[in-house]
């Protein structure tokens, strides 16, 4: 195990990243802040740091899923914790940033939400932001403080070569992931093609597949995206290549969300095999043997400490 200088780092976690968090802190070769986050009877939460870090670097890892608002505010309050224990640096390690979908105003009078979040975390006093494929990339720009912006696509792409699949072409579900999935395909190999998913979004967490660009007759697929939600998209997505004469479907995402009627949709769907990561923790109930999870535990204890060192992130891309 690689044993780093951790004899000023702080690693804190918020109670929605509690085993990512520990499996860092075990790479790190260091072990987490003792502290409590708990909920009083009337829904307040409460912050307790039971050593002494002042003047240390702090990483506190929360990702803000679902319940979003309790775990932001969670966020906020150790940061604001942090901060008022004289600490030398806060960084909020956010695995999975919450709101990041609602990051323009797509009609009159919306809200940018992603932005707002933004304001109140570094309103809260963090110093710096660790995060993983946000859904839109200009979000990096909605904070004054630095942003490290890490990707899963390797650690899936990496997955995904090591199981040898012939004939192989990546999919993209729609046509503002192309980069993304070009990318994904090349870190598998040179050769992997790549199609697109023609869709239209009548009304939100709804799809429907219009058309498939490419050739996939016959082929192997992978359907790549950055989170699953309800699971409508890629499931709809897994049907139509079924009937455009696909063999096997796999699908693969960052960040599995996978809310409301997900989880009994995949079960029941066209998908072989579901990969996702561990920015978001995965509950036994939804723990289905169609679904794989890899770990992103390697990737951000390296970027902490080369965060940490004041090395560079980028190198680990």
């Amino acid at each position: 195990m690689t044993r780093y200088n951790s004899h000023k780092m702080k690693l804190i976690a918020g109670n929605a990243s509690k085993e990512l968090a520990t499996k860092i802190a075990e790479r790190l070769g260091t072990e987490l802040v003792d502290c409590q986050v708990d909920t009083f009877s009337d829904g307040e939460i409460a912050v307790t740091i039971n050593e002494t870090i002042r003047g240390c670097d702090v990483f506190v890892i929360q990702s803000t899923n679902s319940p979003v608002n309790n775990n932001l505010m969670e966020l906020l309050i150790l940061i604001d914790a942090l901060k008022r224990a004289s600490v030398g640096s806060v960084a909020a390690v956010i695995p999975y940033y919450g709101y990041a979908r609602q990051d323009r105003k797509a009609k009159a009078r919306d809200p940018i939400t992603a932005k707002l979040v933004a304001n109140l975390i570094t309103a809260a006093g963090a110093d710096r932001v660790l995060t993983m494929d946000l859904h839109a990339g200009q979000i990096q720009g909605y904070f004054d403080i630095p942003v490290d912006h890490l990707l899963g696509g390797k650690i899936l792409a990496d997955y995904f070569k090591h199981l040898d699949i012939d004939d192989l072409v990546v999919v993209s579900p729609d046509l503002g992931s192309v980069t993304r999935s070009r990318k994904f395909a090349n870190n598998i190999s040179k050769e992997v093609p790549i199609a697109i998913i023609d869709k239209r979004r009548p009304k939100p967490n709804v799809s429907e597949v219009m058309n498939i660009i490419g050739e996939v007759e016959g082929k192997n697929v992978i359907l790549l995206d950055d989170m699953i939600d309800t699971a409508g998209t890629i499931v709809n997505a897994a049907s139509a290549l079924k009937k455009f004469g696909a063999k096997d479907v796999y699908a693969c995402c960052t960040h599995g969300v996978l809310s409301g009627p997900a989880i009994e949709r995949i079960e029941s769907s066209d998908i072989k095999e579901l990969i996702v990561l561990d920015t978001i923790e995965l509950p036994e109930e939804k723990r289905i043997d169609k679904i794989k999870v890899m770990s992103v535990a390697d990737i951000f204890a390296d970027a902490i400490n080369r965060i940490y060192t004041c090395d560079s992130v980028s190198k680990l891309f």
